[in-house]
């Protein structure tokens, strides 16, 4: 059954049939209800083409990737995210188009998607503190969701993130109350919105406690496992070695997993070690007990949300624009008291 004859079989017009099944605000709500009920009967599936025809809207969203040296976001956690942004798009009959770019062509893709038309909304991945992308959306007048937040933007836009600062200031105090005083911080780089949250939740709770930051023990680079390897290798050489890790990434922490290790130590009784982001589809943390203490939120359910909340700004839904996620603290077997306090 296509569009025509589900309208014909209404007695509605294509337009209000088609606008009903895309839950636009001006269609009288038993209208709508009788058009879902009708469509679900009669097993009508929506052609995207068409769609897009009747209401004038692409039926895509965009996600544009910056990829350098520096900030490579094609990565497990990306396509946790972008796993459940593509169940809620396929729901609601969206297409998704990926788009990689160099930092430097990134300005002129959004205009050239603006000016095709080529999408109907985006959704920005990675804010940095100041982030240019965010005020040259709004000047496109292009639809967007930014996950994350930036700092330094200032005005209103729509955006979902998790409570960094809150998360790794909780972890923190969960070390310090374990008895460590010389915790190490892996840390995203600190030009990134999330990685400049973490280090004040880390730095707030160190303070609280009456213990300085060791600048010595702090990393700030791209989350990869070398980083968690290298680190933790070389800190771990020092005489005021780190007694616990905080880790940004389970990828990294997979790192420092290894490098305690090569030491002749053991995870949990000589060197703690907590992580964020181990809820992920294709790196689970442990098949039944947590290996890694973490700080737990769901990739993937974030680009869900950030998917249901770009649609809703498409199609002029009431909605919240901003959704602040807290993160879970899940006790693993990675994390144990001070080795001086045992």
């Amino acid at each position: 059954m296509n569009l025509k004859q589900l309208s014909e079989h209404l007695n509605l017009s294509q337009t209000t049939v088609s606008r009903a099944l895309n839950g636009y605000p001006e269609v009288n709500e038993d209208t709508r209800k009788r058009v879902l009920k009708a469509a679900q009967e009669l097993n009508y599936s929506p052609n995207t083409r068409a769609k897009g025809l009747a209401t004038g809207r692409s039926m895509a969203i965009g996600h544009v990737i910056p990829v350098t040296s520096k900030h490579e976001m094609v990565n497990p956690v990306f396509g946790d995210f972008i796993a459940g942004a593509g169940e809620t798009y396929s729901a609601e009959g969206y297409d998704m188009v990926l788009t990689l770019v160099d930092d430097r062509d990134e300005e002129s893709v959004y205009r050239k998607i603006r000016t095709r038309g080529s999408v109907d909304g985006v959704i920005v991945h990675g804010p940095k503190m100041t982030d240019p992308r965010i005020p040259l959306l709004r000047q496109l007048g292009l639809p967007f969701v930014v996950h994350g937040r930036a700092t330094d933007e200032g005005g209103d836009y729509a955006w979902l993130d998790v409570n960094n600062k809150s998360a790794f200031r909780r972890a923190t105090n969960y070390l310090l109350d374990l008895g460590h005083r010389r915790i190490a911080l892996l840390n995203g780089l600190e030009t990134m919105d999330f990685a400049f949250r973490r280090r004040q939740g880390y730095a707030e709770a160190l303070a609280a406690r009456g213990v300085a930051v060791n600048p010595a023990l702090l990393r700030s680079e791209e989350m990869t496992e070398v980083l968690g390897y290298r680190s933790a290798r070389d800190m771990l050489d020092r005489d005021d070695a780190p007694t616990a890790f905080l880790v940004s990434s389970m990828i990294t922490a997979i790192g420092v997993r290894r490098a305690i290790h090569d030491k002749g130590l053991e995870m949990g009784r000589d060197v703690s070690v907590i992580t964020h982001d181990d809820d992920l589809s294709y790196l689970k943390n442990g098949p039944g007990e947590a290996i890694f203490t973490a700080t737990r939120s769901s990739v993937r359910e974030a680009g869900s949300l950030s998917a249901r909340m770009l649609i809703d700004l498409i199609r002029q839904r009431p909605t919240g624009r901003h959704q602040l996620l807290e993160a879970d603290l899940i006790i693993g077997g990675s994390t144990g008291p001070a080795p001086s306090t045992r």
